[in-house]
């Protein structure tokens, strides 16, 4: 039976449930010997649901993406909080709709291939821990970029970037360059609250299917269309 937890989370997906636990262990020993039930009970339901969500965040369900080579899937749980047409002259060299996805504490936070690609190069930066939210915390923030080329016609350049957030200290990049990932595959995450953006050339050939406000799910949420 497959445990649905990413195994991405790993240390944390262990450390934080275990030092939770053990204290919600001590609390019960040390409530029952010399504080009232009163005490005791406010302060075991609050770290129960902290253990709910420290479980919820790393959790990895399961999906099957569609099979469609012209869409481009979400490839981040969250809410769409920005969309654009910005120059970009490093990888794309063309202007680019850009889609910026932000993941709240609550969302799972895998990040997934938006359709079948393959990876030309990963470019980590350091950086800042800015709210993720601001499209501005893009510039500074932490972040990871995977240049990447769409296997299937057209066979358009797109950038996928990592962003970390205000208290995000991780991204995680398994992907490889030279790697394909398949539309929906899995290949990192990033830890406690961040942003992830698209980017691809823009033109009349794509239309992009949501707008800001939208929540979308990776792997399983169109947001932009060919129209070939």
């Amino acid at each position: 039976m497959r445990i649905p937890l990413t195994k991405y989370g790993w240390p944390q997906v262990v450390v934080f449930p275990t030092v939770i636990l053990a204290a919600m262990i001590v609390c019960l020993l040390v409530g029952a010997m010399y504080l009232s039930a009163w005490v005791v009970v406010p302060v075991e339901v609050l770290l129960a649901v902290a253990l709910i969500w420290v479980l919820s965040f790393f959790r990895d369900p399961d999906r099957l993406s569609p099979q469609d080579n012209k869409v481009l899937l979400a490839p981040a749980d969250g809410k769409v909080t920005d969309i654009e047409i910005v120059q970009e002259n490093d990888f794309i060299d063309h202007p680019a709709l850009r889609i910026g996805i932000f993941l709240n504490i609550f969302n799972a936070h895998i990040n997934r291939a938006p359709c079948n690609v393959k990876v030309e190069k990963i470019t980590y930066r350091p950086g800042k821990y800015k709210i993720a939210m601001n499209p501005e915390s893009a510039r500074v923030n932490e972040s990871n970029d995977l240049r990447m080329t769409r296997i299937d016609s057209p066979q358009d350049r797109l950038i996928l970037r990592q962003i970390s957030g205000a208290i995000t200290r991780r991204i995680i990049c398994k992907a490889k360059q030279g790697q394909e990932l398949a539309g929906g595959e899995k290949f990192g995450m990033i830890k406690f609250g961040s942003r992830t953006e698209l980017y691809l050339p823009a033109g009349e050939k794509t239309k992009c299917l949501v707008q800001v406000g939208d929540k979308v799910k990776a792997g399983l949420t169109p947001i932009v269309k060919y129209e070939i």
